[in-house]
């Protein structure tokens, strides 16, 4: 489409006075004086001199300019073929399309679970101690809390994995895990998301005790914020 486009709008186009005058110029020398000749004395109204001359000239200036005019004016079919035509050209809308074929890098982020697996990567642990506290980190809900009982979790890596493990493997393992960030990370409710990010906390002596005592003798009062029967 592009092509015949560009084929009608760029086709040379030769008027009656161009076409005779490059007839002229194919002419050899002395033929084109002999035709001069003939034509002053078949014409008394005509003059020979410098005006002749001149005229010559003009003519050749006059081709020379309309060339130069024209010189982008020429057909495609005269040493183009489609396969001479980069693809993108051959399209209407080769500008959207060149847009579409470009890929847009997207920068992703890391998931939740696989910052966790990045920090465990940093552990000093044997295979053993990594399966279960991969799996400890497999089994966080969306929003990092360890919501299964520790003894499904021990049939779920035998049954899974082959991995024999106890509670008590499990228990030192969720602590490796609740250390990593961010701080609550691997809590089994809110009273124990609270007592880990305050371990993470600079408290003096007096206000940790403070705390940990509500938080863990008094929890439900301070959840509901009753404040005065604390």
């Amino acid at each position: 489409m592009l092509q015949q486009r560009l084929q009608q709008k760029l086709q040379q186009k030769l008027s009656p006075q161009q076409i005779q005058l490059m007839k002229l110029l194919q002419i050899p020398t002395i033929a084109l004086e002999q035709r001069i000749k003939e034509e002053m004395e078949s014409n008394p109204a005509l003059e020979e001199g410098d005006e002749a001359g001149e005229t010559e000239d003009d003519l050749l200036d006059e081709h020379e300019e309309e060339k130069q005019e024209n010189e982008d004016e020429f057909d495609l079919d005269d040493y183009l073929q489609d396969d001479d035509i980069p693809s993108y050209r051959l399209n209407a809308n080769n500008a959207g399309k060149d847009i579409d074929d470009k890929t847009i890098p997207i920068s992703v982020a890391k998931t939740f679970h696989e910052m966790l697996m990045t920090q465990l990567g940093l552990q000093m642990l044997d295979e053993e101690e990594y399966q279960i506290a991969s799996h400890l980190i497999g089994s966080l809900d969306d929003d990092g809390y360890l919501r299964r009982e520790l003894p499904a979790i021990v049939d779920d890596l035998a049954f899974t994995q082959n991995v024999i493990a106890t509670e008590a493997q499990l228990q030192e393992q969720l602590k490796v895990v609740q250390n990593f960030e961010p701080p609550g990370i691997g809590a089994r409710d809110l009273r124990e998301c609270l007592i880990l990010q305050m371990d993470r906390k600079e408290l003096t002596e007096e206000a940790e005790l403070i705390a940990r005592q509500i938080l863990q003798d008094h929890f439900d009062e301070f959840r509901k914020k009753h404040y005065d029967k604390i």
